[in-house]
């Protein structure tokens, strides 16, 4: 169970009251896909300079290496496991390669109503609730699970799509008007944000500015096409990609820059990460293995940058594990509001980290992703982090990987015959892991 903070602490004045809410996710963003993650070709001043107000994550990871999951993991605080979607919407037969042994696991097409969300909780607690960009949690004409239904007061530009037909108005998003041809939709959601804040500035409110980039269709204003094309080298796969990322902070720095204008900055709780990894078309997720649609670290870890000035400490940078699952509880906790033993199963409050006064109480974090992506060249498996190990365990044939991230970041040194003894505790763990959450399991196909 959750409280509101921690024992053994009296809360600051800052924390004592509830502090309004702003959650920044973008899509497809790599671990290395920002200056201050270390990227040298890409331009990010707005959010570098968000990084010094705050603690920045280094080994922070998405629920899942698709959005969808990592998406129901964020409103939910439950393991895509648990809540039985494990894929990106919908799960497709088109997926499974021709020469498969196994069948992938069912899944739902969308997230069920009876899961409470951090929405629901914060709505129920007197806040504005709004939701701006992609949901990707429904099937096509699933209107019924849209945001609105799920515990938020307004809802701009979510619906079943997983990426925009174009960035630019006209945008044939059914849940966004068009308003002017030519607009650039993070610019668009950027205003709709800051309208937001406007209208509720007096008031608590909670805003999940969910966008849609940096995600496919490779699309940004000319003006930075033209800067981009001559950065090749290591940090892009495509210079394009260079341009979406800094058309992105720049329409992020527009929302911080408004929190600073209507005088909300210090009342406000800031949290920016991406859904899974970055999309190896376009994103140089080195020195991280592989990429978004896969259980190696290219696939899963991801940039988290968390603010809150007066309770946790400007330019503060921490290693500890932690993953999407957190975020209901971690908001939840930062709001005063304490949890139900059955709400967030899967993760833990980060406040005491974020303090810096204590460590998180689990030992281990978890993935499952027993189905094929698009691009129909992941082996389903499961994969656990405990310390600095990382066991990923592959369901086609029962053989396991070991790495020591903290020696072998890039995970090229299979340890698992050198170390069996690690090798049965951290397979237990994800046996047990599967169990506690009831996870479906692939299936094998007979021919």
């Amino acid at each position: 169970m959750i409280i509101a903070l921690s024992a053994g602490r009296a809360a600051t004045a800052e924390e004592s009251k509830p502090p309004n809410i702003l959650f920044i996710l973008i899509d497809d963003l790599g671990w290395m896909d920002l200056a201050c993650q270390g990227n040298k070709l890409v331009e990010t001043p707005n959010i570098d300079r968000f990084a010094t107000q705050g603690m920045r994550f280094t080994d922070a990871y998405a629920a899942a290496p698709v959005c969808s999951p990592t998406r129901a993991a964020i409103l939910t605080g439950k393991s895509p496991a648990r809540v039985r979607i494990t894929n990106h919407l919908p799960d497709r037969a088109s997926f499974t390669p021709p020469e498969a042994k196994l069948g992938p696991a069912e899944m739902l097409d969308h997230l069920p109503l009876e899961h409470v969300t951090i929405a629901e909780r914060l709505k129920a607690a007197g806040y504005k609730t709004g939701f701006f960009g992609k949901w990707h949690l429904n099937g096509r004409g699933a209107t019924q699970f849209y945001p609105e239904h799920q515990g938020f007061d307004l809802n701009v530009g979510g619906c079943a799509f997983g990426g925009p037909p174009t960035f630019f108005d006209p945008y044939r998003i059914p849940t966004i008007k068009n308003r002017q041809k030519g607009e650039y939709l993070p610019d668009r959601l950027a205003d709709e944000a800051i309208s937001f804040l406007q209208r509720h500035q007096d008031e608590r409110f909670m805003l999940f500015l969910w966008n849609y980039t940096v995600h496919w269709p490779m699309e940004a204003p000319e003006s930075l096409l033209e800067k981009y094309k001559s950065r090749t080298g290591r940090g892009l796969n495509d210079t394009r990609y260079g341009a979406m990322i800094e058309a992105m902070d720049a329409s992020i720095g527009r929302v911080l820059d408004a929190l600073d204008r209507l005088q909300l900055a210090n009342d406000t709780f800031v949290v920016f990460t991406s859904d899974n990894g970055g999309f190896a078309g376009v994103a140089d997720n080195r020195p991280l293995r592989a990429a978004k649609g896969h259980l190696y670290e290219g696939g899963i870890r991801v940039p988290l940058i968390i603010r809150w000035p007066g309770v946790i400490q400007p330019k503060s940078i921490n290693k500890t594990p932690v993953i999407s699952t957190d975020f209901y509880a971690t908001v939840a906790d930062a709001a005063g509001l304490a949890l139900a033993d059955n709400e967030s199963p899967d993760g833990e409050s980060l406040l005491p980290i974020l303090r810096g006064d204590a460590s998180l109480e689990r030992e281990a974090i978890f993935f499952h992703f027993p189905n094929y992506a698009w691009h129909r060249s992941n082996r389903l498996g499961s994969a656990v982090r405990a310390g600095n190990y990382k066991l990923i365990e592959r369901f086609d044939d029962g053989t396991v990987e070991l790495f020591n991230l903290k020696n072998d970041l890039s995970e090229r040194h299979n340890l698992a015959a050198e170390e069996p003894d690690r090798v049965a505790s951290l397979k237990k763990q994800l046996v047990d892991f599967r169990r506690r959450t009831n996870a479906a399991m692939p299936v094998p196909i007979r021919r």
